[in-house]
């Protein structure tokens, strides 16, 4: 009898021991889950940068739609604006005027451009 209340007591013990680190288990992984899971902290945290791009972005584009929706209704409305765009994207000229166009500003060549012009290739 003795030694069945040994075996016993020994049992419960290792129940015990097995149920704690059990919980210890469940508790590690719901906090693994909590953090890096489908919808854990890490992605919300993603996500809400992501959020802030993306509104900073939509502010900027309503800046420059306003921007755009004042040069419309300038270029509807006052003739100085029709002329002054005419002018500098047409390079339209009054009549006794002279427009000097300078050339583009020449660009460095890469070392690749610079070696194929160097060495004639072999045809």
């Amino acid at each position: 009898m003795e030694q069945l209340q040994q075996v016993w007591n020994l049992a419960y013990g290792i129940r015990r021991k097995l149920a704690t680190w059990g919980l210890f288990l469940v508790a590690a992984l719901l906090a693994v889950h909590v953090l890096f899971g489908t919808n854990g902290w890490m992605a919300y945290e993603k996500k809400k940068s992501e959020y802030r791009k993306v509104s900073e972005e939509v502010q900027q584009i309503q800046l420059e739609n306003e921007r755009l929706q004042q040069q419309i209704t300038k270029l509807k409305s006052n003739p100085e604006t029709i002329v002054k765009e005419a002018r500098e994207q047409l390079r339209y000229a009054k009549p006794g005027e002279v427009i000097y166009v300078l050339p583009p500003p020449k660009q460095d060549m890469t070392s690749t451009a610079q070696a194929n012009a160097v060495t004639p290739q072999k045809k």
